[in-house]
């Protein structure tokens, strides 16, 4: 498969402040390397502030590594003019996690919908017209002219990401960042808007990087699972091999953590982490996890930081 995006010993560090005077560095990515093919599907996989949205936004430009390199079809994204800083853009877009707070309320569907297109110089109105009601129907929000008029208030959240997915393809892009495109909607529609991205890429042929704390889901949606703690990934493969047979003692505790409607097949005694991840200010020596994990060895796990799984 031929390489789309990769990045490359990813590091970003933010300044917060620390009383009146005083800031403090906020460690938020540690040497991170990814890649993703044409066609295909990576999920990120992790807790809550372990970096995934970072790494996301990192991807998309929309925050500048503190080191390493980010390349996009095998141009250095850190050497790009803004001509092709927005050349870029048409060809990377994001689906992100609020349906509520990512559409302009003070717009139509369509004037939302047509916008990407009058930035990137589609001056035909007509052309603009077709492609608005288009990716309204590959989303299935039908009857197209009727939804097209709708304010974003007047749609469900499910509806609202449908709208969010079809903004996202209305320049044809090569690569979409899915930002937990389905955490803040109906548990009845998650699975359903899944499908309806899992059918889009392959009508589109769009590559797509799919951040998630929900492993489960990652099983069914991904080619390769990477799973993310306190800034770096602990394991990378295939989603058989790491949901059946995990390395890392975090990936095995979060896939413990996963419920199973079948009594015949629950675990006895679940494994559950216990404390607090690390603080992004104050991260622990060698392995980040030891502090929160049952096998850790002590003059081994608390001083060398293992190699990526």
């Amino acid at each position: 498969m031929t390489e789309l995006l990769k990045l490359e010993d990813i590091s970003v560090t933010f300044q917060a402040r620390k009383g009146l005077f005083d800031s403090v560095n906020v460690k938020a990515l540690d040497g991170v390397s990814l890649s993703l093919n044409k066609g295909e599907t990576v999920s990120i996989v992790g807790e809550s502030g372990s970096g995934k949205t970072t790494l996301g936004r990192v991807s998309l430009k929309l925050i500048e590594p503190s080191k390493g390199k980010v390349f996009f079809d095998g141009i250095n994204l850190n050497q790009m003019n803004d001509h092709s800083i927005k050349s870029f853009r048409k060809k990377a877009q994001g689906i992100f996690q609020d349906p509520y707070s990512s559409l302009n309320s003070f717009m139509t569907i369509y004037q939302i919908l047509e916008e990407p297109l009058i930035v990137h110089g589609y001056k035909n109105k007509s052309e603009r017209k077709q492609i608005v009601y288009s990716v309204l129907e590959a989303v299935k929000l039908q009857p197209v002219y009727e939804v097209a008029q709708k304010f974003p208030h007047m749609l469900s959240g499910g509806l609202r990401q449908r709208v969010g997915i079809a903004r996202a393809l209305t320049l044809n892009p090569d690569y979409i960042l899915a930002d937990e495109p389905v955490s803040m909607v109906d548990a009845s529609n998650r699975s359903e808007i899944l499908y309806l991205m899992k059918d889009l890429q392959q009508q589109y042929g769009m590559s797509y990087i799919y951040i998630t704390h929900d492993i489960a889901t990652a099983r069914h949606f991904s080619d390769k699972i990477a799973i993310m703690y306190a800034g770096r990934i602990v394991e990378t493969g295939d989603p058989k091999d790491i949901i059946d047979d995990p390395l890392h003692p975090y990936t095995k505790a979060l896939i413990q953590a996963i419920p199973e409607p079948n009594a015949k097949n629950r675990i006895a005694k679940r494994e559950v982490i216990t404390g607090e991840p690390p603080s992004p200010t104050d991260l622990p020596n060698g392995c980040r996890f030891h502090p929160r994990c049952s096998v850790a060895i002590a003059g081994k796990c608390d001083e060398i930081y293992p190699t990526e799984i």
